[in-house]
């Protein structure tokens, strides 16, 4: 079987030479660069891998079904495994995958556990594990992904696990940690102002950001990994806290729009 990885990367110079040469087990490798301005793509040109580079852009910066479904579009293997810029598949992963896709089998997809790394440290608390994620699809039963949001597979038949961990170094630093947050933040304030959210009134404020607190600190333990954990528990709280002040922001907009 013909194996095809899809790789979505950005302006991912520093990490895109790993991330890509933990997949150069494929028979091609399809890298969509969205938005990409810096040497990203010169750094995938000299690897000198089975590489197809598919170049978009996206006033939003934000389409994730888009950039996803043009690496589907592009690809010509029996399997199709996605994979992300700060994502790596380990030695024991590659041949589990290799022989899944060889064999006999029931299923058309497989969702595989992603191990996290906050800020150069795995975690294992507050839910960031086992972290499964739908990957590997058999393309004749894969139709592409939907939504804008949180981007769901559109595919046929039972799914299956994979057994070893993919590895994920997200949140590398403060500075990308913000800068996500100004992005997803958004994204998640104008979903809940498309479903129409009730008001926000100043109650909601403490009230979310308390759940999510005990949630991830308390309730699923992430106080066990340290100090990364308590980074990422207050990370999440604040981003809670601006979700709400944004979806405010434009539950009032259209307020006095309604009153022009």
């Amino acid at each position: 079987m013909k194996l095809s990885i899809i790789v979505l990367a950005g302006n991912e110079a520093q990490v895109i030479k790993d991330c890509l040469l933990s997949a150069s087990f494929a028979d091609e490798i399809i890298l969509v660069l969205a938005n990409s301005t810096d040497e990203t793509k010169n750094i995938a040109k000299s690897l000198k891998l089975p590489l197809k580079i598919v170049e978009t852009t996206d006033e939003y910066n934000r389409n994730f079904s888009k950039w996803r479904n043009l690496g589907y579009k592009n690809a010509t293997g029996d399997w199709l495994l996605y994979l992300d810029s700060d994502e790596r598949i380990t030695p024991t992963l590659r041949q589990e995958i290799l022989t899944t896709i060889n064999q006999k089998t029931d299923f058309t997809y497989y969702v595989i556990p992603r191990a996290n790394h906050f800020l150069g440290k795995r975690v294992r608390y507050g839910g960031s594990y086992p972290d499964y994620v739908k990957r590997l699809y058999f393309k004749k039963s894969f139709s592409g992904y939907k939504g804008y949001l949180h981007e769901e597979p559109i595919v046929k038949g039972d799914f299956g696990y994979l057994k070893n961990d993919l590895l994920h170094y997200t949140h590398r630093d403060l500075s990308s940690m913000l800068q996500k947050t100004l992005v997803w933040t958004d994204m998640e304030a104008q979903a809940l102002f498309e479903a129409k959210h009730p008001p926000v009134y100043w109650w909601r404020f403490p009230r979310m950001m308390f759940t999510k607190f005990w949630q991830r600190l308390i309730k699923e333990g992430m106080w066990r990994d340290g100090v990364v954990g308590w980074i990422s528990v207050l990370f999440e709280v604040f981003d809670t806290f601006i979700i709400y002040a944004r979806l405010w922001e434009k539950q009032e907009y259209e307020l006095q729009s309604r009153h022009l």
